[in-house]
C-alpha cells in the first residue's frame, strides 16, 4: 500500500513503540491522528509530526466508536495500544482481567470492524494488529496476556481472509522484549540487551508489513 497521503490512525501512540510508529509513519508521507492516555506525550508528537490527536482510553466501551468519529475516514490502523498482564492469574481482580481483555483483545477487534467498513467503500486500507511472540508461545505467570496476544494473533489472520477480498491487507507483528519502549520496559524487567530490539525496529517492520502486505511479521534476533 502507498502510504504518502494516507490517513494513519496509531494508538498507544504515548509508548515508545507508538512514538516509534509515528515516525516512521510520517517518513513516509502519511497524515497522522495519534491516540493514548497521556495528552502531554501525545501533543509532543502533534508538534514534531503534525499529527492530529484524540485522547482515549480504550478500556471504555464506547471509546472506540468515539475515536473514529473524532479521527474520521482511516486508511490504516495501527492497533498499538495495550496493556501488561503478567503475573499468576489468581493475582488478578475479575476488573483488572476484563480491563486487560478491554485493551489488549476487545477494543482492538471492535476498532478493526469500524474502519473495514469504509475502507470496503474505498477499496483498499490495511489493519496492523501489535501482538508479540507471546502470541506464538505461552510461559509461566504470563497467561493472561498469552490469552490477549493469541487472541489477536488468531483474530488477525482471519480477518486477513475475510478482507482480501475487499483490497484490504491485514498483517500481525510480533516483537520480542523491546528495550527503551513496550511490555519488558514498562516493567523494569531486565533483559540482555543482545535478546533484544528497539522500538524504532518494531516501527520498521510495521510500515514493511503495511507497504508489503505481509501477514506477519516478527521482531526479534
Amino acid at each position: 500500500m502507498e502510504l504518502r497521503d494516507a490517513h494513519v490512525l496509531v494508538t498507544g501512540a504515548s509508548g515508545g513503540i507508538g512514538e516509534a510508529l509515528t515516525a516512521a509513519f510520517a517518513a513516509r508521507g502519511a497524515r497522522l491522528t495519534v491516540t493514548g492516555r497521556r495528552p502531554d506525550a501525545l501533543a509532543g508528537l502533534a508538534a514534531r509530526f503534525g499529527a492530529a490527536v484524540v485522547a482515549a482510553d480504550l478500556s471504555e466501551p464506547d471509546a472506540p466508536h468515539r475515536l473514529l468519529d473524532a479521527a474520521g475516514p482511516v486508511d490504516v490502523l495501527v492497533a498499538n495500544a495495550g496493556l501488561p498482564a503478567s503475573g499468576l492469574v489468581a493475582e488478578y481482580s475479575i476488573a483488572e482481567i476484563d480491563r486487560a481483555l478491554d485493551v489488549n483483545l476487545r477494543a482492538p477487534i471492535v476498532l478493526a470492524r469500524l474502519v473495514a467498513d469504509g475502507m470496503a467503500e474505498r477499496g483498499r486500507g490495511h489493519i496492523v494488529f501489535m501482538s508479540s511472540l507471546s502470541g506464538k508461545a505461552a510461559s509461566g505467570r504470563m497467561a493472561l496476556y498469552n490469552a490477549t496476544k493469541f487472541g489477536i494473533r488468531g483474530f488477525a489472520l482471519g480477518l486477513r481472509e475475510d478482507l482480501r477480498p475487499m483490497g484490504i491487507g491485514v498483517s500481525a507483528v510480533y516483537p520480542g522484549p523491546v528495550r527503551d519502549g513496550g511490555m519488558f520496559a514498562g516493567a523494569g524487567v531486565h533483559v540482555p540487551r543482545a535478546t533484544t530490539r528497539t522500538p524504532g525496529a518494531v516501527a520498521a517492520a510495521t510500515v514493511r508489513a503495511v507497504e508489503r502486505d505481509r501477514a506477519e511479521v516478527t521482531v526479534a534476533p
